[in-house]
């Protein structure tokens, strides 16, 4: 994906209407349509359904939704970092928001979908499994879990209900959730304090002092089929050997793909 192709996504993600995404854009609908459908083909992928209501996301395009890792993943890494390189400045900027590494928007990036154009160095660090977890003292009160409608929930909401977690929960919990969030923080937030079980990236386990929840053999089939992300380290190829590019590098490397 070219940086157009990207700000033509997100605004559509966004939007939900191609006249909304037009209009953010500053071009027509038409132009947008027609961009859209230049991309599908392009990546032979369907991204969005149109219907009379608007356009909503499909299972190919929650892969183009990066994953904020910074506080779990890379805050954690910065003690070690700057101690060994007192001199060096991070700025670093989580969220949705993908940067364009080819105008040098960003040094180095994390992402969930593997660049496939730019004159770009990509590395596979790691998968990272969604697994079922909770706090301590409510997974000690649950036990081993026979019935997924035996625990409260903390589930998505109407805006994220394409992504592949928003769709397990669906498929596999037939109970109405304590609590909806399209922030991932606010559900682990929800998840630390003991109101309901929830789905969070493996990592995200020690990070909170959370734990997973203990399933029945009944259970055991659909955890199967939860899902998982890859995590890729991007940078630009005439970046990738600046001293301040290298560390940073490396030290991923170290910590995620289990590399000296």
């Amino acid at each position: 994906m070219q940086w157009d192709d990207v700000r033509l996504f997100l605004a559509l993600h966004r939007a939900r209407t191609v006249g909304a995404a037009a209009r953010v854009l500053g071009v027509d609908p038409s132009t947008v349509s027609r961009r859209l459908g230049a991309l599908e083909e392009a990546l032979d992928a369907t991204l969005f359904d149109r219907g009379r209501e608007g356009i909503a996301p499909t299972e190919a395009a929650e892969r183009l939704l990066p994953v904020d890792v910074a506080e779990v993943v890379i805050v954690p890494l910065l003690p070690r970092l700057l101690a060994r390189h007192p001199a060096l400045s991070v700025e670093l900027d989580p969220g949705e928001t993908t940067l364009d590494l080819t105008r040098r928007e960003a040094d180095l990036a994390l992402r969930t979908v593997r660049p496939v154009r730019g004159d770009l160095v990509v590395t596979r660090l790691r998968d990272v499994a969604w697994v079922v977890a909770a706090a301590p003292k409510l997974a000690g009160e649950l036990g081993t879990l026979r019935r997924w409608t035996d625990a409260p929930w903390i589930a998505w909401g109407e805006r994220l209900s394409s992504i592949a977690a928003a769709r397990w929960l669906a498929r596999n919990v037939a109970r109405e959730p304590a609590l909806r969030s399209d922030s991932l923080r606010v559900q682990v937030a929800a998840v630390t304090s003991g109101i309901g079980i929830g789905l969070v990236p493996e990592p995200s386990l020690a990070h909170f002092g959370l734990t997973p929840v203990r399933l029945g053999p009944a259970l055991r089939a659909a955890s199967e089929e939860l899902p998982t992300d890859v995590l890729y380290l991007v940078t630009h190829r005439a970046l990738r050997d600046v001293p301040r590019v290298r560390v940073v590098w490396e030290l991923l490397l170290e910590h995620l793909a289990g590399r000296s």
